[in-house]
């Protein structure tokens, strides 16, 4: 018997081509490997760029106004078995369409579900923004935010190409850490299955 695993992967870049885009992609490939590895799971994967669907969500201030689209997007997040989540720092948080788009969210609905955190900005003075500004929201959530999050700058990307060998061993760290979270978080059959992670 298998046992579907969601990877959601959100990026709250405003841009295309987008670094955060990039690296949440990066991010959502490996630990889709890494899960998809394992006997008696299967991983389907979606990526959401907020800079492609942002407009869907304009206007709107209750769920109840959402588009077709949006709403679409909020259910995928909602029901993923983890979400990858990133922005770029945008005056010293995440991008006002992210936070938009999660205020849409049921405010329940995460409970216990794992989260990879993950933001990109122009230098390393930024790099907190992952626990002043990301663990805070989603811990409003009560979700369960994995204990490694990935933080990017400029100089780790040669023409939108990550580069940068120091990142891919974070992303690597990240996701070995993260793995045994989300195992926790399966019912106890599929763990079962998984108990050599």
């Amino acid at each position: 018997m298998s046992h579907r695993v969601s990877l959601v992967a959100v990026s709250g870049s405003l841009h295309a081509p987008s670094k955060t885009t990039v690296l949440v992609r990066e991010i959502l490939e490996e630990f889709a490997v890494a899960l998809a590895a394992q006997p008696g799971v299967e991983v389907e994967t979606e990526l959401i760029e907020l800079g492609a669907i942002g407009r869907e969500f304009s206007g709107a201030l209750r769920r109840d106004e959402l588009s077709p689209v949006a709403e679409a997007a909020i259910r995928r997040i909602e029901s993923a078995t983890l979400l990858i989540v990133a922005s770029p720092v945008y005056r010293a948080s995440f991008t006002g369409l992210f936070k938009h788009v999660f205020d849409f969210v049921g405010q329940y609905v995460l409970i216990d579900k794992p989260v990879l955190l993950a933001a990109t900005g122009g230098s390393d003075r930024h790099a907190l923004i992952i626990e002043h500004q990301f663990r805070p929201l989603f811990a409003f959530f009560q979700a369960l935010t994995l204990p490694i999050g990935v933080y990017a700058s400029d100089v780790d990307f040669v023409d939108y190409r990550l580069e940068s060998a120091q990142l891919r061993d974070r992303i690597s760290q990240a996701v070995q850490r993260g793995v045994p979270v989300v195992r926790g978080t399966l019912p106890d059959r599929v763990s079962e299955y998984v108990a050599t992670w």
